[in-house]
């Protein structure tokens, strides 16, 4: 990249482009800076600058290509609740309706009917809220608040369109899970998972069930338990350990169905392996190690099947600019 960065995002847009945006380079410097990666050229390019600086921000490609952007942390020391919009047509940002709670290390989910529900996250303690954004409108509204604060957690979209949100950290690890309802705009709680967990990823699988891994569940243990959640029946299932414990990578879902975990962090240092759930026989296998040692990287599908690894520290806490393909 252009720009060495972390806590940054990454999207894939409706070109099949990857817009990076935002995210931290040295000790308080934050970044309005964006690129794209074109995988056709397997170049960088420059584009327009965010309106504000930001990292542990959130990024969401809207159904009329547009990407969202919400909060995040910023210069001076500030929890954001501002968003904005980048145009693929354009590469520029246009400011858009403001958050109405300031928040970082939330999480944010476009839903079946195009509105983006943001959950939770931080601002001087965890935030029990939630909120929608109406693309049409430009504008914010209120969702309900969860049962639990939390942040540093996970929140997917289901195949019945709720949204499940597992884990993170309030006032301790959680192991609470629940489900936004987006035609009752209402919440519920659903089955603990089996572990507290946060810096831990959620992938769904083609088969409709969600699949959890690694994480951190006290201040010294690293996890390598992964479990699914399984929708129809509202459960929580033990599934094969990682071959690593992990928190602060990444998972993606490949064209065969497999997940593909890369790097984070150790209970030594960075890692550079990765590894492959197959969810047919519930069992990890190692694969080939990345070029770098990274965590608070992204990991994002292309069009073409490859996994774009971008950003993020090695074991020396180093920014990298750096990004590598795996190819399936």
């Amino acid at each position: 990249m252009t720009t060495a960065r972390y806590y940054h995002t990454a999207s894939v847009l409706t070109n099949g482009k990857v817009l990076v945006a935002g995210g931290q380079n040295s000790g308080n410097t934050y970044l309005t800076s964006a690129e794209l990666y074109d995988p056709s050229t397997g170049r960088w390019s420059v584009t327009g600058n965010m309106n504000i600086a930001r990292r542990l921000h959130t990024a969401s490609v809207l159904t009329n290509g547009k990407v969202l952007v919400t909060g995040g942390y910023g210069s001076g020391n500030t929890y954001l609740k501002s968003a904005e919009l980048y145009d693929p047509s354009t590469g520029l940002w246009t400011n858009t309706g403001n958050m109405i709670s300031n928040r970082q290390l939330h999480t944010a989910s476009v839903l079946e009917d195009g509105k983006v529900l943001v959950t939770g996250g931080h601002n001087g303690g965890s935030l029990t809220s939630a909120e929608l954004y109406d693309p049409s409108m430009g504008t914010w509204s209120t969702a309900g608040n969860m049962a639990n604060g939390r942040f540093y957690h996970t929140a997917s979209v289901l195949t019945n369109g709720q949204v499940l949100v597992t884990g993170g950290q309030g006032n301790s690890y959680l192991s609470s899970a629940e489900l936004y309802n987006s035609s009752t705009r209402t919440w519920s709680v659903t089955t603990s998972m089996t572990t507290p967990r946060k810096y831990h990823t959620a992938s769904l699988l083609t088969n409709g069930k969600l699949l959890v891994t690694g994480g951190q569940n006290s201040v010294n243990s690293f996890l390598s338990s992964s479990e699914l959640y399984d929708s129809l029946a509202g459960m929580w299932i033990v599934t094969g350990n990682m071959n690593n414990a992990r928190l602060l990578h990444t998972a993606s879902v490949l064209t065969n169905g497999k997940v593909l975990v890369t790097g984070g962090e150790g209970t030594s240092s960075s890692l550079s392996s990765t590894e492959l759930y197959n969810p047919s026989t519930g069992v990890w296998s190692v694969t080939a190690n990345m070029t770098n040692f990274r965590k608070n990287h992204t990991a994002s599908v292309l069009t073409n099947g490859k996994v774009l690894v971008i950003g993020g520290r090695d074991m020396s806490s180093n920014y990298l600019a750096t990004a590598e393909l795996y190819q399936p």
